[in-house]
């Protein structure tokens, strides 16, 4: 059974950061994909970042240059860290992880967390 713990949510103000956390328990983590989603309300759930088991990343056009997704192999431990927010980016933000390869789609991904809060004041 593969469990993805989000963390790192919260309320900060436009222009702020914050660091999330996913921590991935119940398989090989080095082998995965990693993911970012985000799903604001009313609107559909979209990609954020992704991040395949060699460390390549890709991003969505409205984050790039702001955020910056890594992963640390020895702590089973993806990130997500946020710069310079802006209340856009106001969401419920996924950790996703995927078997066979990395993508943008969330149909591509296997494991999904509970979700972690994210909100940005102006």
């Amino acid at each position: 059974q593969v469990q993805l713990v989000e963390s790192g949510g919260g309320l900060v103000q436009a222009g702020g950061s914050l660091r999330l956390s996913c921590a991935v328990s119940g398989r090989t983590f080095s082998s995965l994909a990693m993911g970012w989603f985000r799903q604001a309300p009313g609107k559909e759930r979209e990609f954020v970042a992704a991040i395949n088991w060699r460390g390549s990343t890709y991003y969505a056009d409205s984050v790039k240059g702001r955020f910056t997704i890594s992963r640390d192999n020895a702590k089973n431990t993806v990130y997500l860290q946020m710069n310079s927010l802006k209340p856009e980016d106001t969401a419920v933000y996924y950790c996703a992880a995927a078997v066979f390869g990395v993508g943008m789609s969330d149909g591509r991904y296997d494991y999904w967390g509970q979700g972690t809060q994210v909100t940005v004041s102006s």
